[in-house]
């Protein structure tokens, strides 16, 4: 299960964090996490979810997309 994450400062490295995990590249890390978090409220706002569960569908389609450049399935 994902962090529960807001939009604080801390909360946006540790984002920044699991995003280098997944594959993201660390000097695009900190831009990426404050893109994350604004799609997950529109997201969360337009579809009637949580904003946890907005943001673990991003994460993980950018999870997905990430293996796929590396070629793993």
């Amino acid at each position: 299960m994902l962090p529960s994450f807001t939009a604080s400062d801390m909360d946006l490295a540790e984002l920044e964090k699991h995003l280098t995990a997944l594959g993201c590249p660390r000097e695009k890390s900190a831009e990426m996490a404050a893109q994350l978090d604004r799609r997950a409220r529109q997201l969360a706002g337009r579809k009637d979810r949580s904003y946890e569960d907005a943001l673990g569908h991003l994460l993980n389609l950018m999870r997905q997309g990430w293996a796929a450049q590396k070629g793993n399935p």
